[in-house]
């Protein structure tokens, strides 16, 4: 069976098509293995000497996978109800470069969530951030996050920076 699979940010900047295609054949090998009907997010990691390290297998929507929503002609939401209801598979193909970052707690901030720059965040084209709507904030917890679209991989990394500089969850 030929898996529909989607790029992520990190596969198409920072690592070769050599250890792209080796992480593409992991992901299906488990997917194999464990006889999935659905969505998988198959989580990996490259190590410094090229090694490619699985991370984490969720037999479910992912949190890499939330910028699908405004990035692919079928989000990860839409191919896991076309899996359930044994419906065609969609294309996976991604509209333009699309990245997503996650909003997690400041350190050293416990307490009533306070989001700092989010108005700077809503004036930008291609940045859309999602708010989990959790009314305490303290330090790592995830509390929504930010879907990205830019024109180019360059706009995009820019974009992130940007997100990652200005949107700041504190008490």
């Amino acid at each position: 069976m030929k898996w529909p699979l989607t790029r992520s940010l990190t596969w198409s900047i920072n690592i070769s098509d050599k250890i792209n295609l080796e992480a593409q054949k992991i992901a299906i090998k488990v997917a194999e293995k464990l006889e999935i009907v659905g969505l998988l997010a198959v989580e990996m990691f490259v190590t410094k000497s090229g090694e490619v390290l699985v991370n984490e297998v969720a037999p479910r929507t992912h949190n890499s996978g939330h910028h699908t929503i405004r990035a692919n002609y079928t989000s990860q939401f839409d191919q896991q109800l076309r899996a359930i209801l044994q419906l065609p598979m969609g294309n996976t193909t991604a509209f333009m470069p699309a990245a997503m970052v996650n909003i997690l707690g400041e350190p050293g901030f416990e307490g009533p969530a306070k989001y700092i720059g989010l108005e700077k965040l809503l004036a930008q084209k291609g940045i859309f951030p999602f708010l989990y709507g959790k009314k305490i904030t303290k330090p790592g917890r995830k509390m929504g996050h930010v879907s990205i679209l830019a024109e180019s991989i360059t706009h995009l990394i820019e974009k992130v920076n940007f997100v990652k500089e200005n949107l700041k969850v504190e008490a």
